[in-house]
């Protein structure tokens, strides 16, 4: 019976911290709820709990473009200089 190659372990670079941090921050932001559950201050007349989770729709798109962009330069670099790279 043969055994299975083994898996490579799973490899935390600060590119996959600052990726993870970019897809953790809108969670934090938007389930406090306590740190913006409040009227004031008012933007153009609508309420702050309204425009703040509006601006978190557009914050959070970014972030996560941000976290992709860094994850897919970080896995192209890592196929380039791997040992299938050097063929």
């Amino acid at each position: 019976m043969t055994e299975p190659p083994p898996q490579p372990k799973p490899v935390i670079t600060a590119t996959r911290l600052v990726a993870a941090l970019c897809l953790i921050l809108p969670f934090v932001a938007t389930l406090w709820v306590s740190s913006y559950a409040r009227p004031t201050p008012a933007f153009i007349g609508i309420p702050f709990f309204y425009w703040y989770q509006m601006a978190w729709v557009v914050i959070s798109t970014g972030l996560t473009s941000v976290a992709y962009v860094l994850i897919r330069r970080e896995e192209r670099a890592r196929r380039s200089d791997g040992p299938e790279g050097a063929a």
